[in-house]
């Protein structure tokens, strides 16, 4: 049984721990909000970005750049993992490496096994997991959410273009935590390249079939601009609601902490005023019996 000092001991631990959590969890809101603003206003640019490549591509040649076909048969894959840098945000990162352990293990086991499926981490947590089970990496960014910025989303967009358009790869997988709500991320797996932009169906529709027009300089110049855009802003919103859903994660945990410590204290006051009382009541007793002792000589 624990003693009255152990319990103090134990009680005045949980306290400073409340504290941390607390305070963490403060930390993580007021990123949050910054984080949360930042995807929020990079999804119209993006969106409208992949509503102008879709549109385009219904009136001019996919041909006319690599990265728009799809390869007849997937002989490698790139996937391409975005993950913290922290812990201490639940199960944020244990279960989009579970998603993407699964990706590259499961459902492209028999490439894996012949060594055509390549990996590149992005955050530090993703990193470590895999590097401790033997995988090795042409290309990692740990520690990138310490200094986010855009050019290190560039920079990943063109090497898996670059390993697109040589042939290394016939597909690129990003894997990401969506930020929807502070309660939960959204898991999400898609297909970076080839680039497959979305037809406005209700649009064409409204045009007509007849509409045509006239490109400057050309729809392959127009083409050869758009792509690497489309590329660099899909991939940066995805490390921004991923950043996003991280802080999320982090404060829903230390919130969690924090309740769970206010609990736990509560039960250990409880436990720590029964046994100061039953060793009032045992001195007392002592007491007690050693004044009838005495009387009785």
């Amino acid at each position: 049984m624990a003693t009255l000092k152990d319990i103090r001991t134990r009680i005045t631990s949980i306290k400073s721990t409340q504290q941390v959590t607390k305070a963490m969890k403060m930390v993580s809101a007021a990123k949050l909000r910054r984080a949360q603003d930042a995807a929020i206003q990079a999804r119209p640019y993006a969106a409208k970005l992949k509503e102008m490549l879709g549109s385009l591509s219904t009136r001019v040649d996919t041909s006319l750049n690599p990265l728009l076909s799809a390869r007849d048969e997937v002989k490698s894959v790139l996937v391409v993992l975005i993950t913290s840098d922290r812990g201490l945000c639940g199960a944020f990162n244990a279960n989009i490496i579970k998603l993407a352990n699964k990706i590259v293990t499961e459902e492209y086991g028999g490439l894996h096994r012949e060594g055509k499926v390549e990996l590149l981490c992005a955050g530090t947590r993703g990193y470590d997991f895999f590097r401790k089970r033997g995988f090795s990496f042409e290309k990692a960014y740990p520690g990138v959410f310490q200094n986010l910025h855009f050019t290190i989303a560039k920079e990943i967009a063109e090497y898996a273009s670059e390993k697109y358009l040589k042939g290394e790869v016939d597909k690129v997988i990003v894997v990401y935590n969506e930020f929807k709500s502070v309660l939960a991320p959204t898991l999400k797996s898609e297909v970076l390249l080839p680039i497959s932009p979305e037809q406005e169906e209700e649009e064409e529709k409204g045009r007509g079939s007849s509409s045509d027009y006239i490109y400057e300089p050309s729809p392959a110049a127009i083409v050869d601009v758009l792509v690497p855009k489309h590329l660099n802003t899909q991939l940066w919103g995805m490390m921004l609601e991923s950043n996003a859903a991280e802080h999320a994660a982090r404060m829903t945990a230390m919130d969690s902490a924090t309740e769970n410590a206010k609990e736990l204290l509560r039960v250990l006051n409880i436990s720590y005023n029964r046994a100061r009382q039953a060793a009032i009541t045992t001195e007392l007793s002592e007491i007690v019996a050693g004044a009838d002792a005495l009387q009785g000589e």
